[in-house]
């Protein structure tokens, strides 16, 4: 081997061992591991049960807000876990250059939720009928899927402006945001406020049960029962709620029995004016999408820089755009990358992108048999709460494990201030923004979209000699 091509390979080592994030968890098994079907389909459902609710719920709320039948409503979130199934199979196997290659989730995005409530409302107020308001919402996203097709072909050139620092204070954000939705459904969630029984001691007994369940077995030494700790914690606490009659099953009466996936089923329009608000969130989508990608690298010990990285990083985002597209297609709200899975991830110790196969098929046998999902839907949120708030914490671990993997200057630590300020600031004070225009409302009501926005725009604008220059010498220094 000739010294150039030595030095060649000892840079090649250098970088490798430079790329591999500190994480505190333990994998069991890796991203290309095969784990035993016993011990994939549990944790598989350890996945699909931290994103069942926060996939059927966006659902759920548009079709109240444009007051659809029961028929729909039923059958749009049959879909969403169906398109769900399908586009983490994509995600997770990576057709072409479509797809992370990563153990990542896929499930309908909140960010949408304004925009397309507003949409749709404004469509029905103007004399459409709902089904025709879906129509109007589906081809807008459908469209809008393109922009984030487009971005993920150029991400590569985004990589001195999306860093560790951004990615990690986004993965930061990511989970502090979150930990708002998990206390409120330790406390009940928005039922529980509407009937008053908000934060009364047996909601709050019910997740502390849960809680201390999953830390007590997180802690085992036994792998087993480690990777069942979040399946076991919710299993005892919906047994335990059924023993308190705080289970409703009536619900499945109404359900039926098989939802056949039809394209199109309620058309599809298009109106520029609605269009404006989409292009901004699927921007802002992509963004969500690298953080949460980021922080699926950084707690299955992969690379979180260098071009593995980023070569997943843009086949997950062209993923996502791809799956948007998909979901438009078959009557659903556009799909993003799921947060939730990162923390089971850390829980379980297991990484392996093989576990998403067993995923996508449950998610996408739970869309073909709506009763089946209604038993799921049925958990009552104190038990999820439980379950939830230590995943989401995980999360901001998870990213402040990102940002610590690189030397902290002035610059550095500005950047994270700032947009850990902002972005969890619209989350604790949303009325901020009361008096703004509409599409600023939507684009920054959430923190993540805020923060993440900040940190990148303070990042490319930053001088990067800032906290750098050398402090003049005294003159005992000279002497």
């Amino acid at each position: 081997m000739s010294q150039a091509n030595q030095e060649i390979f000892d840079s090649s080592q250098q970088l490798e061992s430079t790329e591999q994030p500190r994480v505190a968890a333990d994998l069991i098994y890796g991203l290309n591991d095969r784990p035993p079907v016993a011990e994939s389909l549990i944790v598989a459902l350890q996945h699909v049960l931290a994103a069942f609710v926060g996939i059927i719920t966006p659902p759920l709320i548009i079709c109240n807000a444009l007051q659809l039948p029961a028929t729909d409503t039923s059958y749009i979130v049959s879909m969403s876990l169906f398109i769900s199934g399908v586009s983490t199979f994509i995600q997770v196997k990576r057709l072409g250059p479509i797809g992370s290659g990563l153990l990542s989730l896929q499930g309908t995005s909140f960010s949408f939720l304004p925009s397309i409530i507003g949409v749709g409302t404004a469509a029905v107020q103007a004399g459409r009928t709902p089904t025709e308001a879906l129509a109007l919402i589906f081809g807008v996203c459908f469209f809008g899927a393109f922009v984030e097709i487009f971005l993920s072909r150029f991400l590569h050139l985004a990589q001195k402006i999306i860093t560790p620092v951004v990615s990690g204070t986004v993965v930061m954000i990511i989970g502090l945001s979150l930990i708002k939705t998990g206390i409120t459904s330790m406390a009940g969630g928005v039922a529980a406020k509407q009937n008053g029984t908000f934060g009364s001691p047996l909601n709050l007994g019910l997740s502390l049960m849960v809680l201390v369940i999953i830390i007590i077995l997180s802690m085992s030494r036994n792998r087993f029962l480690r990777m069942g700790a979040i399946a076991i914690g919710l299993a005892v606490g919906y047994v335990v709620s059924a023993m308190l009659g705080l289970v409703n099953f009536g619900v499945l009466s109404e359900l039926p029995l098989v939802s056949v996936p039809i394209p199109f089923r309620y058309g599809m329009s298009f109106d520029f004016a609605a269009f404006i608000p989409f292009i901004l969130l699927y921007l802002l989508t992509a963004i969500e999408t690298v953080g949460d990608l980021t922080a699926t690298s950084a707690v299955s010990k992969e690379p979180v820089r260098g071009p593995v990285y980023m070569r997943r990083i843009k086949g997950g985002v062209l993923g996502d755009g791809v799956n948007s597209l998909l979901a438009a297609v078959f009557n659903t709200f556009p799909n993003t990358t799921f947060s939730q899975n990162n923390g089971v991830i850390q829980m379980t110790g297991v990484g392996s992108r093989y576990v998403g196969f067993y995923i996508a098929g449950i998610f996408a046998l739970l869309g073909l048999m709506p009763v089946v999902g209604g038993i799921f839907q049925a958990l009552p949120q104190p038990v999820l709460g439980g379950a939830t708030i230590v995943m989401f914490g995980a999360i901001a671990v998870a990213g402040i494990n990102i940002v610590s993997s690189v030397d902290l200057d002035r610059r550095s630590l500005i950047i994270i201030g700032v947009s850990l300020a902002l972005g969890l600031g619209v989350v604790y004070v949303p009325e901020i923004l009361d008096n703004m225009p509409t599409v600023i409302k939507n684009v920054f009501s959430s923190g993540i979209s805020t923060g993440g926005l900040t940190a990148l725009l303070l990042n490319w604008l930053l001088p990067h000699n800032v906290g750098t220059q050398s402090r003049p010498a005294t003159e005992l220094e000279e002497a």
